[in-house]
């Protein structure tokens, strides 16, 4: 465990929010894979098209520069950028087949729930066991994702009843919230806890997810670096940075 300024403290705390992927769900692979499978074939059929040469989906590093942590449009938009490829917006209904940034984030999505069909859901053991026993002591459980998918996953692994409080894509849209690296999504969480951010911590395996807990002003930011990702999520403000909470 790295420490940046202060030590983990219970006593200080009267709500724990956690991101989903990657944190307490083994999500994120598929969401690579998805992400993958949609951005690869997307980009070749382009190269296919054009006589200007567009740069291949680089997998893993595309996928943590560009979409980890972000929600599904906002991270179709960052990677069509870096490729200087300008699509209409479109809308959230739009077809898969659609050749805008919302039906490129619907195939991504309908990829993904084929992927999660075929391979189920698996949790990180060390996480549940942990909010578990914090439960115990009475505090509150929120979980924050920008997945528009969240509620259908936590059902799947049968935890939902470990939350008081799921605030993801679904909510954010609905309530007209600013996706991470803005911080309204863990405010508004723990709003709906009655609590406040001096008294809450956040954990977050993401870059923009840190951000966001770092601008929210939240009493502790705790990095979870299962990939090695430890420096950069200290570097973006995250207070303690942990690869098992078995390390808490």
């Amino acid at each position: 465990m790295i420490i940046k300024e202060h030590p983990w403290d219970l006593s200080k705390l009267d709500a724990l929010i956690f991101d989903m992927d990657g944190v307490i769900t083994q999500t994120a692979g598929l969401h690579m894979k998805a992400w993958n499978k949609m951005f690869t074939e997307y980009l070749d059929q382009l190269n296919k098209q054009s006589d200007k040469a567009i740069k291949p989906y680089n997998g893993k590093q595309d996928y943590l520069k560009y979409l980890d942590g972000k929600p599904r449009y906002k991270g179709v938009e960052s990677l069509l950028q870096s490729r200087d490829i300008d699509l209409p917006y479109g809308d959230p209904d739009d077809d898969p087949d659609k050749e805008t940034v919302c039906g490129l984030g619907n195939r991504k999505n309908k990829i993904f729930l084929e992927l999660l069909g075929q391979e189920g859901v698996e949790v990180y053991p060390d996480a549940i066991q942990k909010i578990k026993h914090w439960r115990k002591y009475g505090l509150k459980m929120g979980v924050v994702s920008s997945s528009k998918n969240c509620a259908h996953v936590l059902r799947a692994a049968e935890i939902e009843h470990l939350f008081e409080i799921r605030v993801d894509g679904v909510v954010a849209q609905e309530k007209e919230l600013q996706g991470k690296p803005a911080p309204q999504l863990f405010i508004y969480a723990t709003n709906e806890l009655k609590s406040d951010s001096f008294h809450t911590a956040i954990f977050e395996d993401s870059v923009s997810g840190v951000k966001a807990g770092k601008q929210g002003g939240f009493k502790f930011v705790v990095g979870v670096a299962r990939h090695g990702s430890k420096d950069q999520l200290m570097k973006n403000g995250a207070d303690i940075v942990i690869e098992n909470f078995d390390e808490l």
